[in-house]
This record gives structure tokens, sequence and C-alpha cells, in this order.
């Protein structure tokens, strides 16, 4: 059985492949490239899907010279993620912090399902944000904490959200939905 924590590894194996065989033959065409790839590592059809998917990512780069095409790692790529992580985790912190706002004010008006399903996506969302921000700490620098006040933020909009499950008329019926709802998620298989 797979663990949820086990990526797919032949995808990744087919990424890398392509990449190191780019890496150690930088002056390949494309059906030079594709000489080397298959049969030995993938299909061609494999090759293509997976070739594209490195170019759509910004992994890979195309140089056209007459009419043979040379894939290059790109350059830009290391700061590029983590660039693009920074700005999706603040722009998920700000919306979660407005969605907290309408949260305190709508979650006593709304029926059983309606809190349990806010509960849940608001929980979920706050947990990935989290996670982008201890991604973002543990690359830049792992011995500080760079993003204290938002972690300490995400935990109090966490703390208001199990607050307001605790003091519902339904809390018996809330709680352990949304709890089994995040454990689900983050938890296990």
């Amino acid at each position: 059985m797979m663990s949820q924590f086990e990526p797919e590894v032949t995808v990744l194996e087919r990424e890398r492949n392509i990449l190191e065989i780019i890496q150690n033959h930088p002056n390949l065409h494309h059906n030079a490239l594709i000489k080397k790839m298959v049969p030995k590592y993938m299909a061609k059809a494999t090759f293509e899907k997976t070739k594209n998917i490195l170019i759509e990512k910004n992994i890979l780069t195309v140089n056209q010279k007459g009419n043979k095409k040379f894939y290059h790692i790109a350059k830009k790529y290391f700061n590029r993620p983590l660039q693009i992580m920074e700005r999706v985790s603040h722009e998920n912190f700000q919306f979660l912090q407005h969605e907290m706002k309408k949260f305190n004010e709508e979650y006593n008006h709304k029926d059983i399902n309606e809190k349990i399903s806010k509960c849940v996506q608001l929980s979920q969302n706050l947990l990935y944000t989290d996670n982008g921000f201890t991604i973002l700490d543990s690359i830049k620098n792992s011995k500080k904490t760079l993003y204290k006040d938002e972690h300490q933020v995400i935990q109090e909009m966490i703390s208001i959200i199990f607050k307001s499950i605790s003091k519902d008329k339904d809390v018996e019926l809330i709680y352990p939905i949304v709890i089994k709802n995040i454990q689900q998620k983050y938890f296990y298989c």
C-alpha cells in the first residue's frame, strides 16, 4: 500500500531521466534526445508528454536553431517557484483574513451543513497556506522563522474556527466531521 507521502515514482523518474540526459548532453537536438530516451527510459509518446510538462512548468526552455529544437534546463528555475510560492502564500493569507471576517459575521446564521463545509474549507486552506510559509521558512533560512507573524495569525484563525464550533449548540455533530475531514486530508492515507 502506498502512503500519501510517497510521490508517483514513475513520473518523477521520467522527469529526472529527461533532465539528466539534457544536462549531460546539452547539444542534443530533439530527435537525438528521443534516440537516447526511447525505449530505454520510456515510450516516445511518454517522452513527449513528460517533456511538454517540464516546458509548461518552466523547468525546460526550448531554443530553435534552424529546423532543430534544443532543450536546456531553465537558469531562472531555482528562484521562480520560490517567488510564486511566496506570492501565492501571501495572496491566500490575505484572502483567508477576509474570509475569516465573513466567517465571524455569518457563522451563526448558517445551517449545520454550511457550518461544517465552511469550517472544513477554511481549516484546510489555513493549513495549506501555513504549509506554504513553512516551506518558505525552510528554504530561505531553516534556523529562523521568517514568517512568524503569518504563522501566528493563521494559528489564531484556526482557533477562532474551533471556538465557534465549541460554542455551537450542534457541536457534537459539527466537531467530529470537521476533525475527520482535516485528518483525512493531512494525517491519513
